[in-house]
This record gives C-alpha cells, structure tokens and sequence, in this order.
C-alpha cells in the first residue's frame, strides 16, 4: 500500500503536535510512505521527522503559501497528492487541512473520510473508525475506492519524533485564487479561552448565573473570577449548555460562546484534567468527559451527580470561594 502523509508546516517552518501524530498514524499501517509538506518552508520540517522511514519527501513552498487561503492550500495538496500517486492520503484534522480536504479529494476523484480516530491494516484490507451522533457511536468504515483522503483527530495516535536530514523535492504550483493576502490580525495568547492542548479544563456550570446566598447574582464577579483562573493556569475553558445558552441571551458570561460547549450536545475534550464548577455533575455534564484522566468537580449540594462515582475528587463547596482563593493562590 503507498500512503502519503500530506500536511501543512506553521509559521515558524516546523510540523505541528497534530500533524506529528497523523504522520505517526500513517507510519503504523507499514507500507509505502512519502511525506507531502506545503507552506511558507518546508525543509525545517522535513528534517523534523526525517527518520521516518519515507522514500520521498514532496514539497511545496514560498510566500503564497504561508497563509492558509483555500485556492493556494488545495492547488499544493492536488499537485503533492497527484506526485505521490498513494492510495492512502492522511492528514491531520487541523482547522486549515479540514478547510481543504474535502475538495483535494474532489480534484483526485477520491473517497474523503474526515475526524478519523483510529486506523488499522490487515494485508490490503484498511478500517477506520470514528465518533458519530456526537461520540456516542463508534462506528467502522471500509471503503474499496483508491484514492482515500483521510483527516485523523488530534490525541488518537502517538506523535511521531524522530530528526535529521532530509532531501525535500519541491514541486512548482501556481496558487489558483484570485485574492491577496495582506495581513494577518490575531488575538493575544492571553485572550484565547479555548486551549486543545491545556492540561487542564474548567467548565463553568449554570451555578455562576443565579441568584447566590445573599439574594443577588454577581455576574461581574463570576467574569473576573473565571478569566482570573484561565489567565493564572493557562487551562482550557469549557461550559455547561444551560450556561451558553444564557450567555446567548446577555444573561451571564458574555464570552462564552456555543464552542465553548461540552458535554452531551457538545465537544468531547481530551485533557489530563477537569475541574467542573457550579453544574451539578448529571450524565449531559458528564458524558463528554470520557476523554478527562482526572476529574475534580465543586458543588455546594454533596449528593450531587458527581458525588455518585462520577468525579475522583468532590470539593462540597462555594465555587465563588473557592476559585478566588485558587487564583489568589497561582499569583
């Protein structure tokens, strides 16, 4: 079997966690592998994962390039792919691969299957699973069409380490797209409240909008308290449906948004640690933390969902207090 693994580089030149983990997905269907590799420079890249074990290296590089932009990304996957001729196309689900992957494999005439979350080979035969109906099924796919373009979630495989020297072929493309790029604006790293790769999640419960002990809600507080908490731990912020849902409506937290959702009818995150704050802990809470190594949980009721087996560690406890006294803590 020829399988390409097919990713961009970032700005800095190098591969990404993700990306090393697609390519340690690829490596472990044996085979045949070339490394396909496109961005602003791909040879710091490259010499990366150079002990990969590839017969080839493809690239594309220069200033059209660096920045993801559909037209200039899905002309350097088509040529890398057309180049490679694999039967097997991996890449990695990152938000600029999966904007593309769907047309590259509409341009190769090829079957595309995306969020991928495991990969096993037996001779010629090739399954895949993934999460369907928000991680409540796994199911199992098979597909005879050749090319496969797959996208692999992040935190599925082992990334794959191993640096040296490379010899990269780099192809010419002309980017087909009509627009410029001329600047990129981003927020500060300190503004961002979704982190994949924190080691640790809080997730604000409904508790933080209603009416507390001394008659009031304090949703001012709850803000300073919360962004206080992600700024000293650089954790992950995550919330309860009820709670984005008043957010929403200007009602609590106003920077929260419906990505910050996890749980039922939300995201499934996968870091080492949560600490869930003001929900009460039943299983909507609950059932997208299957991926969470260690559960903490902080809820004034002690017969709570949480108290039933659901968290390691119950804090029965004000979470206003107790989160004021964190962050004082971390200072």
């Amino acid at each position: 079997m020829k399988v390409l693994f097919l990713s961009h580089t970032e700005d800095d030149g190098s591969l990404g966690k993700a990306a090393c983990e697609a390519l340690g997905a690829a490596k472990s269907l044996g085979g045949e592998l070339t490394v396909g590799l496109y961005g602003a420079e791909v040879q710091k890249a490259a010499d990366q994962i150079a002990a990969c074990g590839a017969v080839k290296f493809l690239g594309v590089a220069g200033a059209d390039f660096a920045t993801a932009r559909y037209g200039s990304d899905a002309s350097a996957c088509e040529a890398i792919a057309k180049a490679a001729g694999a039967e097997l196309i991996i890449m990695p689900a990152t938000s600029r691969a999966s904007r593309v992957a769907a047309g590259v494999a509409m341009r190769l005439g090829a079957a595309v299957d995306t969020r991928l979350t495991g990969l096993e080979a037996a001779g010629e035969k090739l399954t895949a699973t993934r999460w369907f109906y928000r991680q409540r099924m796994l199911g199992k796919i098979e597909r005879a069409a050749k090319p496969w373009l797959v996208t692999v979630d992040s935190g599925c495989f082992p990334a794959f380490e191993g640096a040296g020297s490379a010899s990269v072929e780099l192809l010419s493309v002309a980017p087909a797209t009509r627009t410029t790029v001329t600047g990129v604006i981003a927020p500060a790293a300190d503004a961002q409240t979704i982190r994949p790769d924190a080691k640790l999640l809080v997730v604000a419960g409904a508790g933080w909008g209603k009416t507390q002990s001394d008659g009031q809600k304090h949703l001012d507080d709850a803000s300073s308290l919360i962004l206080g908490l992600l700024s000293a731990t650089q954790c992950s912020l995550g919330s309860s449906k009820s709670l984005v849902d008043q957010s929403g409506e200007g009602a609590a937290l106003p920077f929260l948004t419906h990505m910050h959702q996890v749980g039922q009818t939300g995201s499934t995150p996968r870091h080492a640690k949560g600490l869930a704050t003001c929900c009460h802990g039943e299983e909507p809470h609950v059932v997208g933390w299957r991926f969470i190594g260690e559960r903490r949980a902080i809820n004034l009721d002690a017969s709570c969902g949480w108290a039933q087996g659901k968290a390691d560690v119950l804090y029965v406890a004000d979470a206003f207090a107790v989160v004021k006294k964190l962050a004082e803590l971390l200072k």
